[in-house]
């Protein structure tokens, strides 16, 4: 069968970086094709090129053997290309119908066919086995149920190429089953899939071929059956990648941080309801749950960016107080959710980042009326950072926003975990330190906070990567709705009765 996509030769440059080199792809009729790579390795740089919010500097697009228009996206979805993100593009206070519909008649239209879209809709559910309710409101929607109307949205348009960029990341396994079984009937139909993602068990799953790019180059063809994970994290990385062994606590010691039926403020989309935890030394306690059910909540409250309406939390026996600073001083170390919005300041050179939350400790600054930064101390600090967490693509001068997303978090590790007197943090909040991070980068972070552990550190993870959950966690709960489950032995636990347990079934495991 001729390709349904074809990219010919296709090259982009920013400036001195190659971030696409000469690559060239065919896709064919009910075929998935799985596109995976590190950061960097221009997976985003092609899929935006195909759906026209790049152009090329050199090659071109086929679509079922005619030339697609560069740089246009409306030709591109008119050439039957759809794209679901990983963070959705729903309007949470239109219903389904609503939003499927938005964007696909002319503002000057003086009435909209609602009939005929809920009837296109209703059959474009049936045929793919997507089924919503059109009438629901989005914002009232699981997230998987959201997922849905992305694909449906695209379905709508007439998408016979669907780009799916990391789906599973927010679903949980139910979801990532009914997600699977739903590409299964598309595939049958016709339809053509390039899956994103770097979760290496599903990518041979559900894909027929794999295509990995390393370095803006196409470095690897194959077919999935026959391909092994080792096999594609080699390619991805360029050597032989060791699978992670999980390595249980040596030795609990005494609680160190404690929450008692903590309860944020009602009103916030994302809250604790009456949360009790107990974080001891030399353990890893892991959390997951469906992105927005309290993780957040919980990482502000036990960082002190956010005070409780009810309940208690104490540190090492004492009130743990709504006061960041003041818990950086007592041993608290925060890794947070966002490396770059939260994380770093990104025109502030690398040395500023890497003191930036003990500042106006001694260590850094002198109080004569007003604190005056030690800079050579600070730029010191910064050097035993960078090179204590082999921190890559510039010096202490660097600014941070310029370095790769695993370096950049590797700054923020360092700054975390490695305090001037060289002492071991208390407690360290992880949320979601991995999230985006390609393998290598992934398997750094998680020694580092293993190591910590092993050191004598209480460390709170969070995570939505399951794997990473039951391969680091000593003991595992799970998040739904502001509540949490008891923190049982990871071991206890199945990935199904997590699912259950994500999706707010009680009495698991």
């Amino acid at each position: 069968m001729s390709p349904v996509l074809r990219l010919n030769g296709i090259t982009k440059r920013f400036g001195p970086l190659v971030a696409n080199d000469n690559i060239s792809l065919t896709l064919a009729r009910g075929e998935v094709l799985a596109l995976l790579g590190e950061n960097g390795a221009g997976k985003s740089t092609l899929v935006s090129i195909l759906f026209g919010h790049y152009v090329a500097d050199e090659g071109d697009i086929e679509i079922d053997g005619q030339p697609l228009p560069p740089g246009n996206p409306r030709a591109a979805l008119a050439a039957g290309v759809g794209m679901v993100h990983q963070h959705f593009t729903l309007a949470d206070n239109l219903s389904v119908l609503d939003n499927v519909m938005m964007g696909t008649e002319p503002l000057w239209q003086p009435f909209t066919r609602r009939a005929a879209a809920r009837a296109r809709l209703a059959d474009v559910a049936q045929r793919f086995g997507l089924q919503v309710d059109a009438d629901a409101r989005v914002g009232g929607l699981s997230v998987g149920e959201r997922q849905r109307v992305e694909i449906l949205k695209a379905l709508y348009r007439g998408a016979r190429i669907l780009i799916l960029d990391e789906p599973t990341a927010v679903l949980t396994p139910q979801e990532s089953e009914a997600l699977f079984d739903t590409l299964g009937q598309m595939v049958a139909q016709g339809l053509s899939i390039i899956f994103i993602s770097h979760k290496l068990g599903e990518v041979l799953r559900v894909s027929h071929r794999v295509a990995v790019l390393r370095g803006g180059q196409l470095v690897a063809q194959a077919p999935a059956q026959g391909t092994t994970q080792a096999q594609l994290a080699q390619w991805m990385v360029g050597h032989a990648v060791a699978a992670p062994q999980r390595r249980p606590a040596q030795g609990v010691g005494n609680v160190v941080c404690e929450l008692q039926g903590a309860t944020t403020p009602a009103g916030q989309r994302d809250r604790l309801a009456g949360v009790s935890l107990a974080l001891r030394a030399g353990e890893i306690v892991a959390v997951t749950g469906v992105s927005g059910n309290g993780q957040v909540a919980l990482a502000d409250v036990l960082c002190g960016v956010r005070a409780l309406q009810s309940g208690s939390a104490k540190l090492a026996g004492q009130p743990l107080p709504a006061s960041p600073a003041l818990l950086v001083t007592r041993g608290v170390a925060r890794v947070p959710e966002d490396r770059h919005a939260v994380g770093v300041v990104g025109d502030l050179p690398v040395w500023e980042n890497a003191v930036s939350e003990r500042l106006r400790t001694p260590a850094f600054s002198r109080w004569l009326g007003w604190h005056w930064v030690r800079r050579a101390a600070a730029r010191a600090h910064a050097r035993k950072v960078i090179e204590a967490f082999d921190v890559r693509g510039g010096g202490p001068l660097t600014a941070a926003r310029s370095l790769s997303g695993g370096n950049m978090q590797k700054l923020i590790l360092g700054r975390a975990l490695l305090a001037p007197d060289g002492s071991t943090p208390r407690l360290i909040v992880a949320h979601q330190p991995t999230w985006g991070l390609d393998i290598g980068a992934v398997d750094y972070v998680q020694q580092q906070l293993v190591a910590a552990r092993d050191a004598g550190a209480a460390v709170l993870l969070i995570s939505d990567d399951l794997d990473e959950v039951l391969a680091l966690g000593d003991r595992v709960a799970v998040m739904h709705a502001g509540e949490l489950t008891d923190a049982l032995p990871a071991l206890e636990w199945t990935r199904e009765e997590i699912g259950l347990a994500m999706a707010g079934v009680r009495g698991t495991p």
